[in-house]
């Protein structure tokens, strides 16, 4: 599905290209004159941020990560949306998964109709960026609370929705990363001297919201791996508590085992024929038992 939507006077147009089909996108590229070139990185669901000009064409593109607000296998990721500028054309390739950003986009712009398109661009950027921050603190507050739980009881289940959080705090390390070099690259392109002061100004403020998510993602990363961490080096602990305990008792266990079998034998042996020898057995086999626990906690404390 293609929208378009005119702006600052009819001067520009956004077109948004919607479409979760690859082959349908491709047609599409063709009607707007886009070089092969450049469809194929926002054809690449992989793809990593970056921008690309190409002069020819006076074609400029920029994909940027987006965060997909639904989980994949109990985490987050992120996925490449892909901007382009050409020929006072703002065109923008959309799929169901960042749907939501170009809803976001679409109530700016009624906001801001006289915007021109670079403003535009960049206070998309920051939409997007802004758009990480509800996650990130989400996963802030499961992390507050799998932490509770593993005070209490260090779980399997626990430990594994400790390592999803993980997994999503590493792609949207990753993800703002990369969005803010292709943030610093735009402002050595030829293209940032060509912008007015407003919108370098804006450009300015969707740099500093970047700069801020990565901050923010690496300190609940750190404090996702110390927590890992620690509960493996806890987990360590009561495995060598555990161990302890079980070669203490295979050490108990084989006194009365010794004792009997010695008094087993078939041979002359004292307290063969006396009728309460067994209790004699018994008897010592109990003051060794006990004497070597004494001996074996002395050893562990």
């Amino acid at each position: 599905m293609i929208t378009k939507i005119p702006f600052n006077n009819e001067r520009y147009s956004w077109i948004n290209i919607n479409t979760d089909n690859p082959q349908e996108l491709k047609s599409l590229y063709k009607d707007f004159d886009i070089d092969d070139e450049i469809a194929a990185y926002s054809l690449d669901k992989n793809e990593r941020a970056h921008l690309d000009y190409d002069q020819p064409t006076d074609t400029f593109i920029l994909i940027f990560n987006v965060p997909n607000q639904s989980k994949i296998d109990d985490h987050y990721e992120t996925i490449p949306m892909t901007f382009l500028i050409k020929d006072l054309r703002f065109i923008t390739i959309s799929n169901s998964k960042n749907q939501y950003i170009i809803s976001k986009m679409e109530k700016y712009l009624k906001r801001n109709p006289e915007t021109t398109i670079f403003k535009f661009l960049f206070s998309s950027l920051l939409l997007i960026t802004d758009s990480f921050f509800p996650l990130v603190e989400e996963i802030n507050s499961d992390r507050k609370l799998i932490n509770d739980k593993l005070k209490i009881k260090t779980t399997k289940q626990n430990l594994l929705s400790l390592s999803n959080l993980e997994t999503g705090v590493v792609y949207f390390v990753s993800a703002s990363r990369q969005n803010t070099v292709l943030l610093e690259q735009v402002r050595t392109h030829m293209i940032y001297r060509a912008l007015d002061e407003s919108e370098r100004e804006q450009f300015e403020d969707a740099l500093i919201e970047a700069k801020q998510l990565i901050e923010m993602t690496q300190v609940a990363s750190q404090i996702l791996q110390q927590l890992s961490g620690t509960y493996n080096n806890v987990l360590n602990n009561n495995l060598n508590d555990t161990m302890k305990i079980l070669t203490a008792l295979s050490i108990l266990l084989t006194v009365p085992t010794i004792i009997t079998g010695f008094f087993g034998m078939n041979m002359p042996l004292p307290l063969e024929n006396n009728p309460v020898g067994w209790l004699v057995t018994i008897a010592i086999s109990i003051v060794l038992w006990f004497g070597l626990s004494y001996i074996l906690h002395k050893l562990m404390e």
